[in-house]
């Protein structure tokens, strides 16, 4: 809802601006999608070595 009244805001001051604020913001997203993809990844990947790590310690403390 904000981004919303951000925008309204941004139309009224300078429209122009906002009109192309609107093309742009669906592409600029598509560009970074692949960046948002490996940032999960490389988040997954770092949960697994953590994990791996930690997993001794977990035996011996159920044990």
């Amino acid at each position: 809802m904000l981004r919303l009244l951000l925008f309204c805001i941004l139309f009224v001051v300078c429209w122009p601006l906002a009109l192309l604020a609107l093309v742009l913001y669906p592409i600029v997203w598509l560009l970074l999608l692949p960046f948002r993809l490996v940032g999960i990844a490389v988040g997954g990947a770092f949960a697994l070595v953590s994990a791996l790590f930690l997993l001794p310690g977990r035996v011996l403390r159920a044990v």
